[in-house]
């Protein structure tokens, strides 16, 4: 349980760190831009590799398609109820929603698969990931009307510490969860990230940075696949 707690905390950590930046400072935007871009490449590579792919290879096109279309459609409901909710403030908390709704089935893969090499790329990629999601996420509550510092914080707090606790709950019942399962999740939380990317991070993204933010996004993506490979 000890070695399963050090894995949630390299997942969270870097989440809670991210959120901490974007919340106490006023990056600028060319910055901003650029860590969302990165997240954006990060996300890209992880869903091509790591969360499509195993289900791809055991459920099938339409196992995996299914799961990926469920995924996809949580967000997409979720973000509207948000926009609805909030407005203008939206993005930073749909931001959030993508990293529970992913990062739910990440730390559950990792939860069952730590311990070895597999274990090690996938907290490795799931930590580079983590941070620029969270400061862009938290920079960009700073927008609502109602935005209070604490509050924000102790939200992504409380994120975190969920993600801890999945990567033990997955750890202690590991036996029990079937690769087919685990994938199928993983196939899920792919198509929650592709739903993130294009419903906010990269559009977002391509406002506040332009045109350059492409060569960004390119190096997310080569830094998560080397770390995949």
């Amino acid at each position: 349980m000890l070695t399963a707690a050090l894995y949630g905390l390299g997942t969270a950590l870097p989440l809670l760190i991210g959120a901490g930046v974007g919340l106490r400072y006023h990056l600028p935007r060319p910055l901003l831009a650029a860590l969302m871009a990165f997240g954006a490449g990060t996300m890209v590579a992880a869903v091509s590799t790591e969360l499509f792919q195993p289900a791809f290879e055991t459920e099938g096109i339409w196992g995996a398609g299914a799961a990926l279309f469920a995924g996809a459609l949580v967000y997409v409901v979720a973000d509207h109820l948000i926009e609805n909710k909030l407005g203008a403030g939206a993005l930073g908390w749909a931001l959030m929603l993508g990293a529970l709704l992913d990062g739910v089935p990440e730390n559950t893969a990792l939860g069952v698969t730590l311990g070895g090499s597999g274990g090690i790329v996938l907290l490795v990629a799931v930590a580079v990931g983590n941070v620029p999601e969270a400061v862009a996420g938290a920079a960009s509550m700073r927008t609502h009307p109602g935005f209070n510092r604490r509050r924000a914080f102790a939200v992504w707090a409380a994120t975190a510490a969920l993600l801890v606790l999945v990567v033990i709950g997955a750890n202690l019942v590991s036996d029990q969860i079937s690769h087919g399962a685990i994938a199928t999740i993983q196939a899920f939380a792919g198509g929650a990230t592709i739903a993130v990317l294009a419903d906010s991070l990269m559009p977002e993204a391509y406002r506040e940075g332009g045109w350059w933010v492409g060569l960004s996004t390119a190096l997310g993506f080569l830094v998560a696949f080397g770390l995949g490979a």
